[in-house]
């Protein structure tokens, strides 16, 4: 009798170990939820934007599962160093200098410095900002790109680049240099905006975004660049820009 009762148990047992073995990995990724569109807070306190969209998307491409949590940015790269954090989503670009301490995964968007400008405003190129107001947010790289082509713009640095916008769109100042991503966000995505700003040019050389591991983890990295590149073929790397991002037009 005795065995009878056992065998179950021990096939159940079993059963239970094998499905423990084939369960999801999990990782955790880092993002500081400071930088709309990339990654903000919702109403709820909870990450949202375009990288915790887009990391989600790619281990459900990939069978792994994620938490996101919201890190701030000056923790961010000790931590997945210190093995806290598996990945870093959190719209980092890759440099000689990180690359030296992290591994990145293969680039998953190109980011070029851009000039918001007023509807109708004429500016084509970075020459025609010649003399003008150029505002931007205090060490952001498109300010820097622009004052390297040196075209003699005057430039306003702003502790945050909305206070820039709104000074434009009240006639303070001539234009925004800004990432294509948030010039993208501000123009397709703020209502309060609608039909007062244009794009009106790139220019400058891109930074490439990419995740983040600790250096040397060649197993995770694979499953992102793998996940990367599925998320590109069955159309959900799409959706999270069109979400998030908007139409380029």
């Amino acid at each position: 009798m005795l065995k009878k009762i056992l065998l179950p148990l021990i096939a159940l047992f079993v059963l239970g170990i094998g499905v423990s073995a084939h369960a999801a990995e999990k990782y955790v990724v880092a993002t500081d939820c400071t930088f709309p569109p990339m990654e903000y807070l919702d109403e709820n306190k909870q990450p949202v934007g375009l990288d915790p969209s887009l990391v989600k998307e790619i281990a459900k491409a990939c069978g792994f599962e994620v938490e996101v949590q919201n890190i701030a940015w000056d923790g961010i790269f000790a931590g997945v160093a210190a093995g806290r954090y598996d990945i870093v989503a959190a719209a980092v670009s890759i440099t000689p200098e990180r690359a030296k301490a992290f591994t990145f995964s293969d680039p998953y968007l190109d980011i070029y410095p851009t000039i918001l400008a007023p509807a109708g405003s004429p500016f084509a190129k970075p020459e025609d900002l010649k003399g003008k107001k150029v505002g931007g947010q205090i060490g952001n790289s498109a300010i820097m790109a622009l004052e390297k082509v040196k075209v003699g713009a005057v430039i306003r640095e702003y502790d945050d680049v909305g206070l820039a916008i709104e000074d434009m769109v009240n006639g303070r100042i001539d234009a925004v240099a800004v990432d294509s991503v948030v010039a993208l966000y501000y123009f397709n995505k703020k209502a309060e905006y609608k039909g007062k700003l244009r794009i009106a040019m790139q220019f400058g050389e891109p930074e490439r975004y990419a995740f983040v591991v600790k250096k040397g983890n060649k197993e995770l990295v694979e499953k992102l660049n793998k996940g990367i590149k599925l998320v590109k073929e069955n159309g959900a790397y799409d959706r999270v820009l069109s979400e998030h991002l908007g139409s380029a037009k």
